[in-house]
């Protein structure tokens, strides 16, 4: 049955994060240091508290001491931590999210009782996962509906060693979470095809290159991770394959609802203290309007999110609900980030000049959403690649 219905449970959890994110957060986020740089600095001490509520292993199971989360509880938290501090919620849900496939699903056991204790004793212990880039969508308009060749197209080779075990050069660009990760999976390219090798942050041969928002505009932390000869054995790599992940997780979708969520309420709240005209500006029919519209957005693009992790959760239910196969988690995110950054743009027009100035969180709100217009490929590939299931082109 699709039922969408929270259970005291998941309410329980909405509420405590709401709170935290009210007392902790929220408070550093609106702090001019936070609010005015291009690059501000990523808060810590406020991660590592929600660290402490469990919200870095919510997805792990309860056997290895984590909550047993499914993916529409995370949304929910990913959503209430966003709209406190977008880089708050980013760190915490990319570890959150690789928790549960790496220990529960990924990992022997061996692995696991090897890393397992030192993630969970660490609050400051995060995960960050390099998946290869086997075909390049970049100009997937000029190549619609065309026969290609798929080929690697990231520079990471892993070469087995006479000795045993692999050396690996080569580099993953734009990995998150990776200046502040104590353990990465990284997919490479070995003779046989590809594989996952779990390595820590300190393993010689590996370098982190933390990338400044200057020069690509990301949420939470990023790095370019580069191999030089690194040594990895043969008993960190990873026997079940690959990862199963989504270009576009009704997560990372959530974060992006958190922050029109935000922008919408700060617009609500300056427009009751606002006077023109001898009454306050939400009184006012324009306002009203542009407000009702934005509430109206954000109750879509929640369902529709909510919607993509109820997919994911119940795959065999979804496909008897829906009858389609075509991929959910793109289509949420191609909707629901257009919907949102118009969202945040009509928030921040309530201010008038004030929506803009550095000083305020509108300009931050409508620079974080538009980001998600661009996330993975961008929307307009997104919609291409859409096109062909429908014509039931396979790429071959």
């Amino acid at each position: 049955m699709y039922d969408l219905q929270l259970s005291e449970e998941q309410l329980a959890i909405r509420d405590t994060v709401r709170d935290f994110v009210a007392n902790e957060i929220t408070p550093v986020a609106l702090l001019p240091k936070r609010l005015e740089p291009f690059d501000p600095p990523l808060p810590t001490e406020q991660i590592e508290k929600a660290a402490e509520l469990g919200l870095r292993s919510l997805s792990l199971s309860e056997e290895s001491g984590g909550a047993s989360s499914d993916s529409l509880t995370q949304c929910i938290v990913a959503e209430e931590l966003a709209a406190g501090d977008a880089d708050v919620a980013a760190v915490l849900s990319e570890t959150s999210e690789l928790a549960g496939p790496l220990f529960d699903r990924a990992m022997t056991s061996e692995q696991k009782n090897l890393i397992l204790p030192k993630f969970l004793e660490n609050n400051d212990f995060h995960l960050a996962l390099a998946p290869s880039r086997m075909e390049n969508h970049s100009a997937i308009g000029i190549r619609y509906h065309r026969q290609k060749e798929k080929t690697p197209n990231n520079a990471l080779e892993a070469k087995a060693t006479e000795g045993g075990g692999w050396l690996l050069n080569g580099i993953c660009s734009r990995v998150s979470n990776a200046p502040i990760a104590k353990l990465f999976a990284i997919e490479a390219q070995t003779d046989s095809g590809s594989s996952f090798f779990l390595i820590s942050n300190d393993q010689p041969g590996l370098k982190i290159v933390e990338v400044d928002r200057d020069g690509g505009w990301y949420l939470g932390s990023c790095g370019d991770v580069l191999f030089e000869d690194c040594f990895v054995s043969e008993e960190n790599r990873l026997s079940s394959g690959s990862f199963e992940f989504s270009e576009h997780s009704p997560i990372s979708n959530a974060l992006n609802l958190g922050i029109a969520r935000a922008a919408f309420d700060a617009a609500v709240e300056y427009a009751k203290l606002r006077i023109q005209g001898g009454r306050p500006i939400i009184e006012h029919q324009a306002i009203g309007e542009k407000l009702a519209e934005i509430a109206i957005s954000l109750e879509v693009a929640r369902g529709t999110i909510w919607r993509a992790a109820w997919y994911l959760d119940n795959p065999d239910k979804a496909m008897a609900y829906s009858g389609v196969s075509l991929p959910i988690n793109t289509i949420a995110h191609v909707s629901s980030s257009e919907m949102l950054y118009r969202a945040a743009k009509d928030s921040a027009e309530c201010f008038g000049a004030m929506g803009v100035m550095r000083d305020m969180p509108m300009q931050k709100y409508i620079h974080q959403t538009r980001m998600f217009l661009h996330t993975g490929n961008g929307n307009a590939d997104s919609r291409l690649k859409i096109a062909e299931l429908i014509a039931d082109f396979q790429n071959g």
